[in-house]
């Protein structure tokens, strides 16, 4: 076999698992995914009110309400806290955008499962994502799929770098684990692009 046959047959297999991977649907999630991927929301959801009732019954309403008021000061009047909470609230929301550009940009398995996204952290220039990838999806997937992640999660940029650990390759069997970086601002001093 020549190597323009095996060219061009290997161009058909992708463009026939491209044309598959376009019309699979994602599926849906059951519950204790559902549950993993809204834990933030149900513990504010459900803890508050608890945690209210609670110190209402304990130490009755107004130190209750007094200690409220202190806990709504704090971030108020200290700004360190204040860009703590607003960093890991971008977080929530980053996780939940970026699982649906992953959805939208096709980044999933032949038989609809998307990325596990393991947790996501803030950092200076915005937020870090890291993600599990499936058998069938590749960090390679979210490298083409990079405007659209980028316009998915409201961010300047989106860098996803091949892994390495102190500068050495990772080896074949981490391939899985991939890392996306979500710039917030314009110019980042923590992070420069050698490619561009």
């Amino acid at each position: 076999m020549t190597t323009r046959r095996r060219s061009r047959r290997l161009g058909e297999a992708r463009l026939l698992a491209g044309l598959e991977r376009g019309v699979t649907q994602v599926k849906r999630p059951n519950l204790l995914v559902i549950i993993w991927r809204w834990r933030y929301e149900l513990a504010l959801l459900i803890g508050l009110p608890v945690g209210v009732i609670a110190l209402t019954r304990v130490y009755g309403w107004r130190w209750n309400l007094a200690a409220i008021g202190l806990l709504a000061a704090i971030p108020c009047t200290w700004p360190e806290v204040r860009s703590w909470i607003a960093g890991h609230a971008r977080c929530v929301v980053t996780s939940h955008r970026l699982r649906t550009g992953c959805a939208q940009a096709w980044i999933h398995t032949r038989h609809g499962k998307l990325p596990i996204l393991l947790f996501t952290r803030p950092k200076a220039f915005g937020e870090q994502a890291h993600l599990w990838c499936r058998a069938g999806t590749t960090v390679e997937d979210f490298e083409f799929a990079r405007d659209l992640l980028r316009s998915a999660c409201w961010a300047h940029d989106v860098h996803v770098p091949p892994q390495t650990w102190s500068g050495i390759d990772v080896a074949p069997w981490r391939l899985h684990l991939a890392t996306a970086i979500y710039h917030r601002t314009v110019h980042s001093e923590a992070f420069t692009d050698p490619s561009r």
